[in-house]
């Protein structure tokens, strides 16, 4: 692992123009471009950075980055100090505990052990998958931090860590994030324990860190309705709502993926857990045509798509997106049957979400019901100053 650069010994103030600290005051972890007085020309992207308001007034420390958002927030007390060992230590520390009130047992083993902004660590995100900890950097910023982090994390987790791996994600051209591979430790793709079922991770070339750990409620509870029906699992990944439905005695469950690995891993995933019968119905094909083909042929279907959109700029394409994809699945399910439909973006909140399904719903013309408003689990936690920390919306609905 490469060392942090000599730019994380050096700290630039940062002043605020008058009456821009109301967002900060309110503890909000963002500071936008047009917020500061002004941004030295030689300032690097990730320098460490104290924000001061126009009368040079502590504020927060934080990060720098050159998009819209300038500063992240690491800290809004004056006497940490972000360079230290001891301030990641505590701040890891502090989620670590987080997650062990939420008393996961062997049965699950593993779970977000910190979320961004959701943790005080905007930029961060470590899984911990049964042993290996994935270190993803939304930005620069974050991962200069990186050598602290890893002495945090060791610290910490102690006979718990097997391994650290650093999986880059894709970012903008501003953010060049290099250095994939092991920082500590090694390890081969692992299986892992969610609910007592096994899941095959793999952690290097799957999507995110390699599996969708904020699904594990909505996967629950699909077993709640699947007894007896037939299941439509679209954008099925490696068939996590799959197998929830095939275990809880499901008569049906097909599996549509467009991305072959994806549906071999299913195929895998379903065999792992004794659920072999089910293999036979994985599909690889583009899920907008399987709802066409033969949606009306289910009782419970899962919507479950990428991102629509990165980026805030580009939520009208992302509300598009989903409003095709719902009004297909309104206009082809069969009375009575019910519809598990989500959303994984920050730059679509909440009430947009579902103004676009009650738009597609109109559209159809079908009678819709609201079983149940879902959204990501506790270990992925929400910031109460920070609402776009909330990127994981759904809806399960009875259709008419």
């Amino acid at each position: 692992m490469a060392s942090s650069p000599k730019l994380l010994r050096m700290i630039t103030n940062l002043k605020l123009k008058q009456g821009r600290d109301k967002s900060l005051q309110r503890f909000h972890p963002w500071v936008f471009s047009g917020a500061l007085l002004s941004i030295p020309q030689n300032l690097i992207n990730g320098s460490p950075v104290k924000v001061l308001n126009h009368q040079d007034e502590f504020i927060a420390h934080g990060y720098f980055g050159t998009g819209s958002i300038s500063v992240r927030v690491l800290s809004f007390l004056e006497q940490d100090n972000i360079l230290s060992d001891e301030f990641w230590e505590n701040a890891i520390s502090a989620a670590y505990s987080k997650r062990k009130a939420l008393n996961f047992d062997i049965t699950t083993n593993c779970f977000r052990l910190v979320h961004g902004e959701g943790d005080g660590m905007p930029g961060l995100i470590l899984d911990y998958y049964n042993g290996v900890v994935v270190f993803q950097a939304h930005n620069t910023g974050i991962y200069l931090f990186k050598d602290y982090i890893v002495r945090a994390l060791i610290s910490i987790l102690q006979d718990k860590i097997k391994a650290i791996f650093h999986k880059p994600k894709e970012v903008s051209k501003t953010d060049e994030i290099p250095d994939i591979g092991f920082w500590y430790g090694s390890a081969e793709p692992s299986v892992v324990l969610e609910n007592n079922f096994e899941f095959e991770v793999d952690w290097m070339d799957g999507q995110k860190t390699g599996f969708f750990i904020d699904q594990r409620e909505s996967r629950a509870l699909i077993a709640r309705y699947a007894a007896n029906k037939s299941v439509l699992n679209t954008f099925s990944y490696t068939g996590g709502f799959s197998i929830y439905a095939a275990a809880s005695n499901a008569t049906k469950v097909v599996s549509v993926d467009i991305s072959a690995p994806a549906i071999e891993a299913c195929k895998k995933n379903l065999k792992r857990n004794g659920l072999e019968s089910f293999a036979k119905d994985c599909i690889v094909a583009d899920s907008f045509n399987t709802l066409k083909e033969i949606g009306s042929d289910f009782d419970i279907l899962v919507l479950d798509p990428p991102s629509f959109a990165k980026s805030f700029k580009n939520s009208k394409q992302a509300t598009k997106g989903y409003r095709r994809l719902n009004l297909l699945a309104f206009k082809h399910m069969k009375k009575g049957s019910i519809l598990f439909t989500f959303s994984c973006t920050q730059v679509v909140n909440r009430q947009l979400f579902e103004d676009t399904v009650f738009a597609a719903a109109v559209e159809s013309g079908r009678k819709v019901s609201i079983l149940h408003r879902l959204g990501q689990p506790a270990d992925h936690p929400i910031n109460l100053f920070h609402p776009e920390t909330e990127y994981l919306k759904g809806l399960v609905l009875y259709i008419e």
